[in-house]
Formats: structure tokens, C-alpha cells, sequence
């Protein structure tokens, strides 16, 4: 596996959020619009890309959030290559660039109906904190934090 420092306009980034986006409007249902509002591109600088054999497999991306925090976002691997560990080597590689950033940890929120994603970020030592944000008072959702 080949992991590549990009931004969001790379290519095989913008796939796999193509097919993230349809697998989170099945699993968000009625709620997809209010959460994709808070997934656009334009603020994404530091992405990573994940290739097995030349072929994009995975992704995940930070985003400035204080002084001191990145934000987790668009977390995806494929479905093919799930429960492999890709996810967190995603993961373990933000949050060494976070580090490398001078970043001293790192937040994210994801859907109470995401149960690998909650499985995953408890697994590689997430707390759960109040919401945060636009999440504030969504009942839905579950807000983590690490410090890196």
C-alpha cells in the first residue's frame, strides 16, 4: 500500500468521496443533506490517498479547526478492503501529519448509524466528547477528540 500527501483536488480523492457520498445517503437517510453541508472540498489542503496496487482504495483528510486542532474528515475506504487495518493506517497517518503540523490533536464527528467508524475511532484511542460545532444539538451525531 502507497499512501499520497494531496489535496482535494486530486482525482482518485474526489471518486472516493463520490462513492463515500452515496454510501452515507443510504445510511444518513433523510438527515444526508443537513451532514453533507459540512463536507465540502474547498477548505481541504491536507488529503491522503491510499493505493493498493496503483488503484485508489481509500482517503481521509484534516482540516484547521483551532490553533492547536485538526479536524478528521471524509474518512472512506472501500468497501473491498475493509477490516484490513487500512483505515487506520489512514487515520495513523493524519494524525502524524497533524503532528508534523505542530497540531496537538485531532477532533471529528461521525453518525451514531456509522457503527465500523465508531468501532474504529474507540479502537485507535478516540474519546468521545460533547459535540461540537454544527453538531452541537444533533442527537445523531457523536463527536470524538485525541490528543495527538
Amino acid at each position: 500500500m502507497i499512501l499520497l500527501k494531496t489535496n482535494a483536488t486530486n482525482k482518485d480523492f474526489i471518486a472516493l468521496i463520490k462513492a463515500l457520498d452515496a454510501y452515507l445517503k443510504v445510511t444518513d437517510g433523510e438527515e444526508h443533506d443537513f451532514y453533507n453541508q459540512f463536507n465540502g472540498l474547498e477548505d481541504l489542503s491536507h488529503v491522503l490517498v491510499v493505493y493498493n496496487n496503483n488503484a485508489p482504495i481509500g482517503c481521509g483528510a484534516i482540516k484547521h479547526f483551532t490553533d492547536t486542532t485538526f479536524e478528521i474528515k471524509r474518512m472512506y475506504v472501500k468497501p473491498d478492503f475493509r477490516g484490513k487495518g487500512v483505515a487506520s493506517k489512514i487515520l495513523n497517518a493524519l494524525e502524524q501529519w497533524s503532528r508534523d503540523l505542530k497540531y496537538t490533536s485531532c477532533i471529528l464527528e461521525t453518525g451514531t448509524r456509522q457503527l465500523e467508524a465508531i468501532a474504529l475511532y474507540h479502537k485507535n484511542h478516540y474519546e468521545i466528547i460533547p459535540n461540537y460545532g454544527p453538531y452541537k444539538e444533533v442527537e445523531n451525531s457523536i463527536c470524538f477528540r485525541k490528543k495527538l
